[in-house]
């Protein structure tokens, strides 16, 4: 009788226990469900195309030099599965596969490898291919500082960590002020033509580039209206006379061999900036290091308000 009164007592309790168990584990389930939902995931991208995603992507091909350098800043190292043939910062990209660039994209290499997502520039159409496969590849642009600034954003929401692309971008905007804060105040309003590749391309006013000349407190050479990344002729170097001249290390010591080139003061007087093609391809990605590239170009001005010959501009 005694045992029996036990046993009944102890089922009790156990049924109480059992209740209280199953109300916490209906409570954690309404907790969870929509923690669970909250990580689905919407971004369009620059060409209008909405991209779903039922939780961050773990398996990312990154197609471009600046977005795999964005994934890594913003910590989706471990997440790159293959990039692009022109990615090398930082140096553990080196490990992963390269595949191609924007116009021989290796299609089957990158399928092989079974993406999540496949970030891309808006430019490549080779990468339809993977689209008609049914993978999904967000297109992305960043001509300015502000499409610099709204893929940051897409790319932070896309990786599950959307209050990073503002942290990252306040940070870049200090480091540009700081760098603005060193440049010499009598170089300020001086035009500069700054030569993309060894021309005849430059990077404009309306460019990523030509904003971060324009915050250093620099003038451009070429206007809004001919685009970012406008295509000149030989000539008009040569009658916009610009007060410097930036570009690749390499090009500096044929500039005056150029028709009419040897006539401008910026070339006569060396005040140029040559840039190592690690430092250049740093100036000309849109990416997370465009901090370090303001504090390089705010090195060259200084160098040359100190009189001091060309020489090769590193990192």
């Amino acid at each position: 009788m005694i045992e029996a009164s036990f046993s009944r007592r102890r089922a009790g309790r156990w049924l109480a226990a059992g209740w209280l168990v199953l109300t916490a584990l209906a409570t954690l389930a309404t907790l969870v469900a929509p923690a669970a939902q909250a990580q689905a995931i919407a971004v369009v991208d620059d060409r209008g195309v909405e991209h779903r995603f039922d939780a961050p992507p773990r398996r990312i091909v990154s197609m471009l030099p600046s977005l795999t350098e964005t994934a890594w800043v913003l910590g989706a190292g471990e997440r790159l599965v293959g990039v692009d043939r022109y990615s090398d910062w930082p140096a553990e990209v080196a490990r992963l596969p390269h595949l191609g660039g924007l116009d021989d994209a290796q299609i089957e290499a990158i399928a092989a490898l079974k993406p999540d997502v496949i970030l891309a520039s808006t430019a490549s159409r080779v990468l339809d291919r993977l689209q008609a496969l049914g993978l999904q590849v967000v297109r992305l642009k960043s001509d300015s500082h502000a499409d610099m600034r709204r893929s940051l954003n897409l790319v932070a929401r896309l990786l599950g960590v959307p209050d990073e692309g503002e942290r990252v971008w306040a940070r870049l905007q200090r480091e540009i002020d700081a760098a603005a804060a060193r440049v010499p105040s009598h170089l300020r309003g001086q035009r500069v033509y700054f030569e993309i590749g060894d021309g005849p391309y430059a990077a404009g006013a309306r460019s990523f580039v030509g904003e971060t000349l324009a915050r250093l407190g620099l003038a451009n050479i070429v206007p809004p209206e001919l685009g970012p990344f406008p295509k000149l002729n030989p000539e008009y170097v040569v009658r916009a006379r610009p007060d410097l001249i930036m570009g690749t290390r390499r090009a500096l010591p044929a500039l005056a061999q150029r028709p009419g080139w040897s006539t401008l003061a910026a070339v006569r007087e060396q005040r140029l900036c040559g840039f190592d093609p690690a430092a250049y391809d740093m100036l000309t990605r849109p990416g997370p290091r465009l901090g370090e590239a303001a504090a390089l170009l705010a090195d060259c001005l200084v160098r040359l308000d100190r009189g001091a010959p060309p020489r090769s501009m590193t990192r």
